[in-house]
C-alpha cells in the first residue's frame, strides 16, 4: 500500500496503516521488551518519517500496547512490512520472536481497531479509565512535535471524541475498572478485609496514586510510599495520610509491609531475588504479597519461586478481568454503534477529500495531453497566427472544464461516499494516475 498525505501536486489520497502488539498478542515478558518511552517515541515517529517509511506517524506505547500508527509514504512499498521492519529493528528483536504477536491494520480496518482502543474495548480491563488520557497524551506530544498532519490529525481527534461518548453515553464508562483498583482487589482476595494491614507503594505516578486512593478508601492500616523523587513521595504520602520513606531506606522497609504494590518506571527490575530473600528472612516467616503493576516489571522473574512469597503481575489479573468485563459486556453493542458512526464520518471526510483529488489529478492530466497535442499539431502550421494558437488554448481549456464540472459536483455533493471508495481507486487506475505519480 503506497500513498502519501500531499504529494508536490497538492492531491490529498488517504490511507491510514497500523501494526502492533498488545495483551492479547504477547505476554508481559514480550510486552516489556517493546516498550517505547516518550523520547523514543518522538525518535520513532521522526526515522518512520524520514526513512520516507511513513508522512505522518504517531506511536502509542502502554503497559498493554506498544502500537505504530501512520500515513505511509510513496517510499514504502509495503507501508505494514516496512513499519514491522522498523519496529524489529528499533528494539533489537528478531522477527522471529514477534511471528504470530503483531497485527497489522491498514485503511478502515486501523481507524476501527484505534477507536475500539479509546472506547476501552481493546484494553486488558473493559473501559479502563487510563487508555483515553494515554492516547491524547500520546497524540498531543506528536502533534506538538510535528509529527502528525491532516489524516492523523482528523482521526486521532475522531478517537478521542469516540472515548468521550462512550463514558458518557454508555454504561462501559460507568464506575471504571483500572490496572490499580484490579491490583487491590486482587490483595482483597488475598487478606479479605484490608483494615488493620499494612502497604507499601513503590513509586508515585499515575498508578500509584490511584493504588494508595483504593487502599485509603478500604481503611489499609499503615501506608507508606517510596519514590526516587522523596518530594513526590512525600507529596502522595501527604494526601492520603500517609508516610514517605526515602529510596535509600527501600530494602529496610521491604521486611515490614504485608502488600507491596510496585509501580515505577525503569528499564529493568529494581527488586532482585536476593533483595527479597533477605527481606523475607527479615520477615521471621511471614509472607509477602507483591502486585508487580509496571511494564517492564520491576520485580526480577526469577524471585517468583521464592518460599513465603506471592507474586503477581499485570498478566495476572485474569479473573478480575473476566468478571469486569462480564458486568459491562451487554453495553458493548451500544459502544460499536458509536464506533461505527464515527468511522462512516472518517471516511466520509476521506471519500471527499479523495474524490476532490481525482478531480484535480485529472485536470492536471489533461491539460499535460491537451499541451502536448497542440504542440505537435501546430508545429509544422506556420500559417496560425499567436492570437488563433492562443484561442484554441482557451477554447480546449473550457472544453476540459466543461467535461470535468459535472464530475467534479457528483463526487464532492454525493451521498454515500464511503460506498464509493472502492469505484474511485479504480478511475485511478482506469486514467493512470496512479502511475503519473510514480
Amino acid at each position: 500500500m503506497t500513498t502519501s498525505t500531499t504529494d508536490r501536486n497538492n492531491t490529498v489520497r488517504i490511507k491510514v496503516a497500523l501494526i502492533g502488539c498488545n495483551h492479547l498478542t504477547a505476554p508481559v515478558e514480550l510486552r516489556e521488551r517493546i516498550i517505547f518511552s516518550t523520547q523514543q517515541a518522538l525518535q520513532a515517529a521522526d526515522e518512520l518519517r524520514h526513512q520516507g517509511i511513513l508522512e505522518e506517524a504517531v506511536v502509542i506505547s502502554t503497559c498493554n500496547r506498544s502500537e505504530l500508527y501512520g500515513v505511509p509514504g510513496d517510499l514504502a512499498a509495503s507501508a505494514t512490512e516496512a513499519m514491522e521492519e522498523y519496529f524489529t529493528s528499533f528494539h533489537q528483536i528478531p522477527r522471529s520472536e514477534l511471528h504470530g504477536r503483531l497485527y497489522r491494520w491498514s485503511g478502515p480496518e486501523a481507524v476501527r481497531h484505534l477507536y475500539r482502543v479509546a472506547a476501552g474495548l481493546d484494553s486488558m480491563l473493559l473501559g479502563e479509565a487510563e487508555i483515553l488520557g494515554q492516547l491524547r497524551s500520546a497524540y498531543n506530544q506528536a502533534l506538538d512535535h510535528g509529527a502528525t498532519g491532516p489524516i492523523l490529525n482528523r482521526m486521532f481527534q475522531g478517537a478521542l471524541e469516540v472515548g468521550k461518548r462512550v463514558r458518557s453515553e454508555t454504561e462501559v464508562g460507568a464506575r471504571p475498572m483500572s490496572v490499580a483498583l484490579a491490583g487491590v482487589k486482587l490483595a482483597e482476595r488475598v487478606f479479605g478485609n484490608l483494615k488493620g494491614h499494612s502497604a507499601l507503594i513503590l513509586g508515585a505516578g499515575a498508578v500509584a496514586e490511584q493504588v494508595v486512593e483504593h487502599m485509603r478508601a478500604r481503611g489499609i492500616g499503615n501506608l507508606r510510599v517510596v519514590n526516587r523523587s522523596f518530594d513526590r513521595a512525600a507529596e502522595l504520602a501527604q494526601r492520603v495520610g500517609g508516610e514517605a520513606v526515602a529510596w535509600e531506606s527501600l530494602e529496610t522497609e521491604l521486611g515490614l509491609p504485608d502488600i507491596l504494590v510496585t509501580s515505577v518506571t525503569a528499564s529493568g527490575p529494581i527488586l532482585t531475588r536476593s533483595i527479597l530473600e533477605r527481606a523475607l528472612a527479615a520477615r521471621s516467616g511471614r509472607s509477602m504479597f507483591v502486585v508487580d503493576l509496571a511494564v517492564p516489571r520491576n520485580v526480577a522473574e526469577d524471585a517468583a519461586g521464592l518460599y513465603n512469597l506471592y507474586l503477581y503481575n499485570i498478566d495476572d489479573l485474569g479473573e478480575i478481568v473476566a468478571q469486569n468485563k462480564k458486568a459491562r459486556e451487554s453495553e458493548i453493542p451500544r459502544v460499536e454503534a458509536i464506533i461505527a458512526e464515527h468511522i462512516d464520518k472518517f471516511e466520509a471526510w476521506r471519500g471527499a477529500l479523495e474524490a476532490g483529488s481525482i478531480v484535480s489529478d485529472l485536470r492536471e492530466q489533461f491539460h499535460q495531453q491537451r499541451e502536448i497535442l497542440i504542440r505537435e499539431q501546430l508545429k509544422d502550421m506556420d500559417e496560425v497566427s499567436a492570437g488563433e494558437r492562443d484561442r484554441i488554448a482557451h477554447i480546449t481549456e473550457k472544453l476540459i472544464e466543461r467535461l470535468l464540472e459535472h464530475p467534479e459536483q457528483k463526487l464532492k455533493h454525493g451521498r454515500g461516499m464511503r460506498g464509493r471508495l472502492a469505484g474511485l481507486e479504480a478511475m485511478r487506475h482506469l486514467f493512470g494516475l496512479d502511475e503519473e505519480k510514480k
